[in-house]
């Protein structure tokens, strides 16, 4: 077996999912890796590829829900945590070193930019991904160039920013099945005490809003963007619409959530949090199946009462 050639005991076998995602939920990989370095991610790729294993790519495992099954095949975990700031703002960074750690070194160093993300508790390789966003910024306003691999061409590419198709809450890292590797950013220049102080505004405000002392895996559902007036019109006529959602032609998820009165909303060990509409906590003993009937359940009612249509933010593996 390649996988076991290069990696030796590294290379875990059976691997309970739960122990690596946030939300503390997942049966077991039937193979599981931690991979330290870009070569190693590439090396394990190729190594999966020959062996016929199936394979899963997940970073600080902040955004994952594994099956209650787990996942037959190969999970990798992404560790490579390299980075480098230069003075001018440019920021090179791997895809397994996290988002908050990298936000507190750039602010410290003096560049602004960045300070949002010390909210994210995911990587940056997975903040790429899914072009991670929170309190005003974004990925896609940072980001210079992303370095991935191709598995089914075991090569590297580098795309531009506009090459990497960022939207809300997507890239074209979703749709390709390229592997992030490395991200260049270019941040600002700025007083580092001004930047530490953005960065612990955002620290509180997070504290304040989100249920952090919870199971969970993040936002579940992304918030809902809406061209026309049609699409909102059902719930314009049962809700007063905030000013500030409509001007940006973005409705929160949570707060329809919260509306419909669902926080609290409970199956199995699973519950729609009481602090955050769009955060569903494991309680302690929740299933995967628990939070998918819930996810479900959640859709449904939003659908039926407001017209809208919910999609999950969060990645499954192994269903």
């Amino acid at each position: 077996m390649k996988l076991k050639d290069y990696f030796g005991e590294r290379l875990k076998e059976n691997e309970p999912l739960w122990k690596h995602v946030n939300i503390r939920i997942g049966g077991p990989a039937r193979w599981y890796l931690e991979a330290r370095s870009s070569d190693e991610v590439m090396r394990a790729v190729e190594a999966a590829d020959m062996d016929g294993l199936r394979l899963a790519v997940f970073g600080g495992g902040s955004n994952t829900l594994p099956a209650d099954d787990g996942f037959d095949g190969l999970v990798i975990q992404m560790a490579n945590r390299g980075w480098t700031i230069e003075p001018n703002g440019r920021v090179s960074a791997e895809a397994g070193i996290l988002s908050a750690f990298l936000a507190r070194k750039t602010a410290e160093a003096g560049l602004t930019g960045f300070e949002w993300a010390v909210s994210l508790p995911g990587t940056v390789g997975g903040a790429v991904y899914g072009n991670a966003g929170c309190f005003g910024g974004e990925m896609k306003d940072v980001v210079l160039s992303v370095e991935s691999f191709r598995p089914n061409a075991a090569r590297t590419v580098v795309r531009t920013a506009g090459e990497c198709q960022f939207g809300y809450r997507d890239s074209v890292f979703k749709r390709n099945g390229e592997i992030v590797l490395t991200v260049v950013m270019g941040l600002r220049p700025a007083p580092a005490a001004e930047c530490l102080k953005s960065l612990e505004e955002a620290l509180s405000k997070r504290k304040s809003e989100q249920p952090l002392g919870q199971l969970s895996a993040g936002c579940m559902f992304k918030n809902f963007e809406y061209r026309g007036e049609a699409d909102i019109e059902k719930l314009k006529s049962r809700l007063e619409v905030p000013p500030a959602f409509l001007e940006r032609k973005r409705i929160p998820a949570g707060w329809l959530i919260e509306q419909a009165g669902l926080k609290g909303l409970k199956i199995g060990g699973a519950m729609v949090s009481d602090k955050h509409g769009n955060f569903l906590v494991n309680t302690g003993r929740a299933a995967s199946s628990d939070v998918v009937q819930l996810v479900s359940l959640v859709k449904t009612r939003i659908r039926n009462e407001y017209g809208i249509q919910l999609e999950e933010e969060v990645q499954l593996l192994g269903f």
